[in-house]
């Protein structure tokens, strides 16, 4: 439980008018419920998900694992507009936490991997750490926090 810091001006563009399942009219979600809604399109095991604005994004709700906990915290701060995000999820499987690394210009997982592990053959360990998030090892940018697990 903590507060993870992102950067503001990077990340998905989840906010503004979204088309209707019922209707092809725009509906205009609160930043709320497009935040709720990114957890929800990825398919992240959560229950009592409840995300709340004020300085920063507080996230609350129940998960299994510290991997899946911090993929939301991810899927969340990764989000352009978001600057923070206060961690209250509750884990019913404790396991060792992931280290956080935040993509810098000319970086690709290899390197990353590099950096982290000393192996750059080790980039897939990565890569499924991020998923779903990350749908291909390529697609990675500058700004991006990533979540690196221990291996």
């Amino acid at each position: 439980m903590g507060l993870f810091s992102f950067l503001k001006n990077a990340g998905a563009k989840v906010f503004g008018k979204k088309k209707s399942e019922a209707s092809a009219a725009p509906v205009e979600l609160t930043k709320e419920e497009a935040l709720v809604a990114e957890v929800t399109k990825l398919g992240l095991p959560v229950s009592n998900l409840s995300v709340e604005l004020g300085e920063h994004v507080e996230v609350t709700g129940v998960t299994d694992t510290n991997a899946n906990r911090e993929k939301i915290i991810l899927a969340l701060g990764n989000v352009e507009g978001v600057a923070s995000v206060g961690d209250n999820i509750s884990v019913t499987n404790p396991e060792p936490e992931s280290r956080f690394y935040t993509v810098k210009s000319g970086d690709s997982l290899s390197k990353i991997s590099k950096e982290m592990y000393g192996d750059p053959m080790k980039y897939n360990s990565i890569f499924e750490a991020n998923k779903p998030m990350l749908d291909h090892p390529d697609k990675i940018y500058p700004g991006q926090v990533l979540r690196i697990p221990a291996l």
